[in-house]
Formats: C-alpha cells, structure tokens, sequence
C-alpha cells in the first residue's frame, strides 16, 4: 500500500493528468484528465519524448510542462490535490513503468527523490536492499 502511494505520487510522471493548480483552488486542474494515457504508455516514442521532457532532456509539450511543475508539489503533498480519477491514472502508469521500463523508472526516482526520502517513507526499497534480501 505505502509502495503504491509513492508510485502514485512521483509517476504522476508521464501521468499528464496532474498539472499546476487551478486558480483559487486547491485541487489540480483536471484539464488534462481526458488524455489517452494508455495510448501514451502504448507509443514507445510518446513515452520517450515525455520522459525526456520530464529529464531535462528534450522539448516539453503543455501537458508535459504542467506535470514537471506539479511532480514536487504533488511528492510533498502526497497528491492531495490530485482528483480520484488523477490518482487512479497516476498509479496506472507507475505500475506500467515500473513493470515495463524499470531503468526509466530509477532515474525518474533519482530525479525526484534524490535524498530518498520518499521511497523511505513508503517502504520502497532501491535496487541494492533488494539484491541484498533476495540473497
């Protein structure tokens, strides 16, 4: 469950839905809940292009620049301000990258928890505690 709330928090990365907040109010704007998030988790080359907007590393469409700038917000708040239907899709696609492009998956953890104080507090072991327990 705590694993499933820090995916849910930091893949708000690729997520799209998750975007600044709306004027006087503290929800996110859920201009973006209609995107085709599977389509996008389909495309290996919309994926790329998103996670390289989300790295530094390529251009950012307005949905991609909406969800870098709410990454962090959303982290220290724990999605408080994400929408039910937010949150489903977010933990959608963090269950699709962590299962299907753990190597994205890392550096986006290395990106956005650097100090991993995040995956410490929902029980998310890196790499090497899990090499050491599978021994």
């Amino acid at each position: 469950m705590r694993s499933a709330l820090l995916l849910l928090l930091i893949l708000t990365v690729t997520h799209l839905v998750v975007s600044a907040p709306a004027p006087d109010s503290d929800k996110y704007t859920t201009r973006y809940d209609s995107i085709d998030v599977n389509g996008i988790l389909r495309s290996e080359r919309l994926l790329r292009n998103y996670f390289n907007c989300l790295m530094d590393k390529g251009p950012c469409t307005r949905e991609g620049l909406e969800l870098k700038k709410s990454i962090p917000d959303a982290l220290l708040t724990e999605c408080s301000k994400c929408s039910d239907a937010q949150k489903k899709q977010a933990g959608h696609v963090m269950s699709f990258i962590q299962l299907y492009h753990p190597d994205m998956w890392e550096v986006l953890l290395n990106k956005y928890d650097p100090e991993g104080t995040f995956r410490k507090k929902y029980g998310i072991a890196d790499d090497e505690e899990e090499e050491e327990e599978d021994r």
